[in-house]
């Protein structure tokens, strides 16, 4: 049997669309992956991108579970880095309370990143690497984003997200708090209780997503929760996350072994070719992302096509291009094998930006009965 297939979705804004567009297409695309049999639908958190509309997770994960009936629904991730924990366990609760058991709180330290990204700068390069091939699986030189360090858009971030002079606690007990608070066992540093209404013993499944091997691995290890990996971002530490991760791993009351979900960029029409025609825009796409870290509307093919390249730009998406699927049916779930294959990925996690919302419907239609045929 094929391990389970999930969706990640971003709530992309189309060129020429609007976000009212985007969130609509959300829900409708929601509600087909339940008919379609996917496992999971998760939203993303990002912020000042005009080409994404997932700023705020939370409350698209309430209109998408109000939306549907049966699919797991949840964050893919909440920043930990500008949120407490009191503020998670609330709105991820509040949910839970008109929707129980089916919520998913996935949790990032992308926040908490901002201030190593900001020494970015300053630190040595780190030695090069060569691309790699294991086992069929795509491994390419890791990126690094030291050229946006001192960039206005990280500084401008960091003040809108935060409030000023505050400090983002460590990762690891930010995650250590939200489970006693969810549990009911919260305890201050002076002994005093707190029970969060709603929130407190909510039947919401906790994961922890990273892109490395560093302490997002680590702490779902030690404390025995699910850990999604992320290829489609990361793909060239995928490999040490994953492994990371199993090493780390202390049976929990939540898991007794170890459990990966790995995640994947995924384009499928009906033939290889026309899977590439819709795909062509996504290089533009990432390279708004690497060079402003603000994704641009997503381009139609046509735009694409005239974007003059340089071989500068397309060195700074290669890695995101060569590891994207794209193709027939058959071509993608055949690299999505070797994906989990490689990673010994327990689930896979697949997202799909196109600028037509039809042809990202029919994307997703197709694998899921390919997958599952």
């Amino acid at each position: 049997m094929p391990v389970p297939l999930s969706i990640l979705d971003l709530a992309p804004v189309p060129s020429g669309g609007t976000v009212g567009d985007a969130l609509r297409n959300t829900i409708d695309l929601a509600r087909h992956a339940e008919e379609a049999g996917y496992h999971r639908y998760w939203l993303a958190e990002h912020h000042l991108a005009p080409g994404v509309a997932s700023s705020a997770p939370a409350v698209l994960i309430g209109l998408v579970t109000a939306a549907t009936s049966r699919i797991r629904v949840g964050s893919g991730a909440v920043q930990l880095g500008h949120q407490t924990p009191l503020a998670v366990v609330e709105q991820f609760g509040t949910i839970d309370a008109l929707h129980p058991g089916r919520i998913d709180l996935g949790l990032g330290r992308s926040g908490q990143r901002r201030a190593e990204f900001a020494r970015l700068g300053s630190a040595p390069p780190p030695p090069p690497r060569e691309a790699e091939v294991v086992d069929g699986l795509l491994i390419p030189p890791p990126f690094s984003f030291a050229s946006l360090a001192g960039s206005p858009t990280v500084a401008l971030q960091g003040a809108l997200l935060q409030q000023p002079g505050a400090r983002s606690p460590d990762f690891a007990d930010q995650v250590d708090d939200i489970i006693a608070l969810l549990a009911g066992t919260y305890r201050s540093a002076e002994g005093h209780e707190a029970h969060v209404v709603p929130g407190e013993s909510a039947d919401v499944q906790l994961w922890i997503l990273g892109s490395s091997g560093g302490q997002s691995a680590q702490v779902a290890g030690e404390r025995g929760l699910p850990f999604a990996a992320n290829y489609h971002v990361s793909p060239a530490t995928v490999l040490e996350a994953v492994t990371a991760y199993r090493e780390a791993f202390k049976p929990s009351d939540v898991l007794s072994e170890p459990y990966v979900l790995v995640s994947a960029d995924v384009v499928v029409a009906a033939d290889d070719e026309a899977a590439r025609r819709l795909a062509s825009p996504y290089g533009l796409w990432v390279r708004s992302i690497r060079k402003e870290l603000r994704a641009i509307p997503f381009p139609t093919p046509e735009e694409a096509d005239a974007h003059e390249w340089s071989a500068e730009d397309r060195a700074l998406v290669a890695d995101r291009i060569d590891t994207q699927f794209v193709g027939s049916p058959a071509t993608v779930a055949e690299r999505l094998r070797v994906l989990q294959r490689v990673t010994g990925a327990d689930e896979l996690l697949v997202t799909t930006i196109t600028h037509d919302h039809a042809d990202r419907l029919r994307s997703f239609q197709l694998l899921a009965e390919v997958w599952n045929s």
